[in-house]
């Protein structure tokens, strides 16, 4: 698989990865604007104009003449937001894309952004906050990263807080764009059964006029050194989630794949260190899994559970002790270890890219935030060349660090969860 990259007068970037076996396409619109860009003020405004972008156009007034034309044409489009950027996408036949683009392009030029429809949006909003809150499985992650980097824009929850949502208004949403939507802060990329010099020329038609101003970069994260911390949300739940982790490195670190293929041998899958020690040995949990998490200035190493309440501090525990051992001088990581977490990699990400709309992400996460962009076969290649002794080096270097514990669950004392982690 390759890409081919085009840039437009006015800076923006198109990718286009041709994927000849396939009859669909997915046009991707990424913009380096998401939740780590906001103020107090604003939190959520990322994922509300999420939203909004669906609202109407002057071309195309309402929703429902949008979703009209998209389900037309037999396609799906929908967006999501993270804490660095936010994307908008439409898959549909490879022979639509056309329309595709014209329809994404006026979603992001010409919103009408309504304040009738922003009153009527925060309804939804606050609904979808409800959502989570009522999702602890989901909401985990939140609190485990507002522990990490505190009360900061990296730290805050992606949907924002309903007293902010219930106060904004059309110009804070006019105001955000206009400090962020600038087109050389956007990748357009197209990925499925498309050509090169076709996609080129729609984009340049429908986002060649699109304006470039100067815009601002989020405030980096700074790593001091920290002692092992506990943050508790309580909530009555049937089961108890956690999240344990440490801090680690930015995504182009040198440690960014060895903190992979540990996070694959520690709670990777199903005979994964964990799942057999938590779930299948002691039956503690439901779920649980390890991963790598990087941003572009930070990191983390993480295991999340979902654990039987009244055995909450012995799940936490054993997760403790695990990373104790595989640190710790004596430690083994065995060669069969090593292979398997690398096979696991390797398939889950074939497996992912697989789809159109995956491999139209893949590619334009890595032209927005990295500096340079790699082909799925370039990251098989680096997992492959990761070595024992380079996740042993790492288990011994992040593992041993204070650790850092989210709970959601029916407890107001911190005490024995901090005993557990000393």
């Amino acid at each position: 698989m390759n890409y081919k990259r085009t840039i437009l007068e006015n800076g923006l970037r198109i990718l286009t990865i041709p994927m000849p076996s396939f009859e669909s396409a997915t046009v991707l619109v990424l913009v380096g604007a998401g939740s780590r860009y906001e103020t107090p003020q604003n939190n959520g405004i990322s994922h509300f104009l999420e939203h909004m972008a669906f609202k109407g156009t002057q071309k195309r007034p309402t929703t429902l003449s949008i979703a009209n034309l998209v389900d037309g044409m037999g396609g799906e489009f929908n967006a999501y937001t993270g804490k660095e950027y936010t994307g908008f996408y439409i898959k549909s036949a490879a022979h639509n894309i056309e329309l595709s683009i014209d329809i994404l392009s006026d979603m992001l030029q010409n919103s009408l952004l309504d304040q009738k429809e922003i009153d009527k949006e925060k309804g939804v909003i606050l609904e979808e906050i409800n959502l989570y809150e009522d999702t602890p499985s989901r909401k985990i992650g939140e609190i485990y990263e507002e522990l990490l980097y505190g009360d900061t824009p990296l730290g805050w929850d992606i949907a924002g807080t309903k007293k902010v949502i219930k106060s904004m208004q059309r110009e804070d949403f006019v105001t955000y764009m206009s400090s962020l939507y600038s087109a050389d802060n956007i990748t357009v990329v197209v990925a499925g059964g498309v050509k090169d010099k076709e996609v080129t020329e729609l984009v340049q038609k429908y986002f060649g006029n699109m304006g470039k101003f100067d815009t601002f970069m989020h405030s980096q994260v700074v790593e001091r050194p920290s002692k092992s911390a506990v943050l508790i949300k309580s909530k009555k739940t049937e089961q108890v989630h956690i999240a344990l982790g440490v801090r680690t490195v930015p995504e182009e670190h040198k440690d960014h794949y060895p903190l992979e293929v540990l996070a694959a041998i520690v709670g990777g899958g199903m005979s994964s260190r964990l799942f057999t020690e938590v779930r299948e040995k002691r039956g503690l949990a439901y779920y649980v899994r390890s991963y790598s998490e990087h941003y572009t200035d930070c990191g983390s190493f993480v295991t999340l559970a979902g654990v039987d309440a009244k055995r909450a501090d012995e799940a936490v525990k054993v997760i403790a002790d695990e990373y104790r051992v595989i640190a710790s001088k004596e430690g083994n990581i065995s060669e069969e270890e090593l292979k398997k977490a690398k096979e696991f990699l390797k398939g889950h990400m074939v497996l992912e890219l697989e789809d159109s709309r995956s491999v139209a992400g893949w590619y334009a996460s890595q032209e927005l935030l990295q500096k340079r962009i790699d082909n799925p076969e370039d990251i098989l290649v680096k997992i492959d060349a990761v070595t024992q002794e380079q996740v042993k080096k790492a288990a011994e270097t992040y593992l041993n660090t204070p650790l850092q514990l989210a709970v959601i669950g029916d407890f107001q004392d911190k005490k024995p969860f901090e005993k557990i982690l000393s």
